[in-house]
């Protein structure tokens, strides 16, 4: 996770070394995610926390396959930002992507910025 600002309007994630805008930023309430569909067909999973930082993570649960990160419940553990999964409960860094429940899971995250 990097949150930079662009000159643009949208929030923009770096996806295949190229700036991608994936959502307007009113968009994203603090504590609930948005899926966002990349050009591959993969979806990533957008938060902002009450800080204003903004995050993206793979949207995709690696325990069960689904596109559900985005509508997963957020929190901190150890002073970490973390999503944990509407489905098995799994928490997921997202900073790392690391599961904070089984250390040998993670999900793929993305690079972010926002509108100046």
């Amino acid at each position: 996770m990097t949150t930079e600002t662009s000159g643009g309007g949208a929030v923009e994630l770096l996806v295949g070394g190229a700036w991608l805008a994936v959502c307007d930023p009113a968009r994203l309430a603090p504590g609930r995610g948005v899926a966002a569909l990349l050009p591959d067909g993969r979806q990533a999973a957008l938060f902002r926390d009450r800080a204003g930082r903004l995050y993206a993570i793979d949207n995709r649960d690696p325990f069960t396959g689904a596109q559900v990160l985005s509508r997963g419940l957020t929190g901190s553990a150890a002073g970490r930002p973390f999503v944990a999964s509407p489905l098995l409960k799994q928490r997921f860094d997202l900073v790392s992507g690391r599961c904070l429940d089984d250390e040998e899971v993670a999900v793929a995250v993305y690079p972010v910025r926002s509108p100046a």
